[in-house]
């Protein structure tokens, strides 16, 4: 395993969540992505989700162009302490629903009060990181494929140590690369409102190689 991966582990092991009031986090702007850690992507635009389709139709602002565009996010004591509080207060404080139960419709992505599904978490995540400064080019909201097929929803977070994921279905944030699932398709960091391919075989057996 890389000694990054088997550092970033140590520390999810070691803190305990913590209430606070989260300072600023710095920004990494050189990142060498192609390293495994990184999901790598497609070179061109892929089919965004009709759920997501929606929700920015109704929400316009949270879905254009990043103008500010950082690569990644360095990860430090405070900023990782952010991640890990967001990613409890939601997964705690929200029940999972299905879209079906709570609207009876196949797909609807929306901020939750109370009830959601994994789509709304990521969304809800991704906004309240966003709120306390974290860059919006750094939050991508990405589809996953579960191991008995049915689509799955997580935040992308990426950090200086490489693509960590915020998922309403584990208590812990770990590397993309160390969750059980297919990548599919990710937001653009250019774009809010556009989506990528993810590339993930490629860089799962390369991680496996080191």
């Amino acid at each position: 395993m890389d000694a990054a991966v088997k550092k970033l582990a140590a520390i999810a092991i070691a803190i305990v969540v913590s209430a606070m009031a989260p300072p600023m986090p710095a920004f990494a702007l050189n990142v060498d992505l192609s390293n495994p850690a990184f999901a790598a992507t497609g070179r061109m635009q892929t089919s965004t989700p009709i759920g997501h389709a929606e929700f920015c139709h109704f929400h316009r602002t949270e879905c254009g162009p990043n103008t500010a565009l950082v690569s990644a996010v360095e990860l430090t004591p405070d900023n990782w302490q952010q991640l890990i509080a967001i990613n409890n207060r939601f997964n705690t404080g929200i029940t999972p629903v299905t879209d079906a139960q709570l609207y009876n419709v196949a797909e609807f992505w929306t901020y939750p009060d109370r009830f959601g599904d994994c789509e709304d978490f990521a969304l809800a995540k991704r906004r309240a990181l966003i709120e306390i400064g974290w860059p919006q080019s750094t939050l991508l909201i990405t589809v996953v494929r579960q191991k008995n097929g049915e689509g799955h929803a997580v935040l992308m977070v990426r950090s200086d140590r490489g693509d960590l994921i915020l998922d309403n279905q584990d208590a812990l944030i770990r590397l993309w690369t160390d969750t059980p699932y297919q990548y599919l398709k990710r937001q653009s960091q250019a774009d809010a409102g556009k989506w990528v391919d993810i590339v993930d075989d490629d860089n799962r057996l390369a991680l496996l190689e080191r």
